[in-house]
């Protein structure tokens, strides 16, 4: 609940005009007002949505996925989990000149999500259950489920790499770091947008990471994935929805107006 969108409505004393009705971006709770300094704030540009650009805090998360996995020309990719985060990262990867691009999802209507029609041809969507015997040298783990974290190792090529970027919290599952795992020489990659990437440090700050996820935004229009709205008084009815009925959700937001 830490993506905000929303009209600077009055400002302070010191606080430059320009900010008067400006749209911003700001990590936020679920509110129809706050306060805020304008250090945190971000000025939406204008070519981006007030949706797309509720969707700031997930493609950074996704590009920083991304430049973790690092893929290269001619690279073979499997990304597990198409919720929001997956699909960003995918539409990412779909920029890149790979071999192919496999993504796995249990949920039909996320598997549809990418749209592969508009896509290059070497994108493919599947359910879990069709993931044939094969290896990548790239793969996203990004169900969110630990036990995905074993179909990300049988399927990963020697010497592969593997990406998690799932937050499992309290989650725990057997994990089989046994023979295939060890003889495979198989990278783990611990990936979290808190941070730069230590390779990247010296050249990279959030604020070259946001201008990448601003430019992100304009190309992909996350938007289109908005399959429900809901105002603040409903918003039980919203978690309610994502708890028992996930399969009819991709994105939910909430409106003020």
């Amino acid at each position: 609940g830490y993506a905000c969108v929303g009209r600077v409505k009055e400002i302070g004393k010191k606080v430059g005009r320009e900010w008067k009705n400006r749209l911003v971006f700001s990590f936020q709770p679920h509110t129809s007002h706050f306060f805020s300094k304008t250090d945190f704030l971000y000025p939406i540009p204008q070519s981006v949505s007030p949706e797309n650009a509720c969707f700031l805090p997930n493609m950074e998360t996704a590009v920083n996925l991304v430049q973790d996995g690092a893929p290269i020309l001619g690279e073979r990719v499997l990304v597990l989990g198409q919720g929001v985060i997956g699909l960003l990262t995918a539409s990412l990867l779909n920029e890149f000149p790979l071999e192919n691009l496999t993504v796995v999802d249990s949920i039909e209507r996320r598997r549809n999500a990418l749209d592969i029609e508009n896509q290059k041809s070497n994108v493919k969507s599947i359910a879990p259950n069709d993931l044939q015997p094969s290896t990548f040298d790239l793969v996203f783990e990004l169900t969110g489920s630990p036990t995905a974290l074993n179909t990300a190792i049988e399927h990963t090529a020697f010497s592969g790499r593997i990406v998690i970027g799932s937050w499992y919290g309290q989650k725990r599952a057997e994990i089989d770091l046994g023979g295939a795992f060890h003889r495979s020489r198989i990278r783990l990659v611990s990936s979290q947008v808190s941070t730069i990437p230590p390779e990247l440090s010296g050249r990279w700050d959030k604020s070259r990471r946001f201008e990448v996820a601003w430019q992100a935004l304009k190309r992909i229009q996350p938007q289109k994935w908005v399959t429900h709205r809901f105002s603040l008084n409903d918003a039980v009815k919203a978690y309610q929805l994502l708890d028992e009925h996930p399969q009819e959700t991709i994105q939910i937001m909430f409106t003020y107006s």
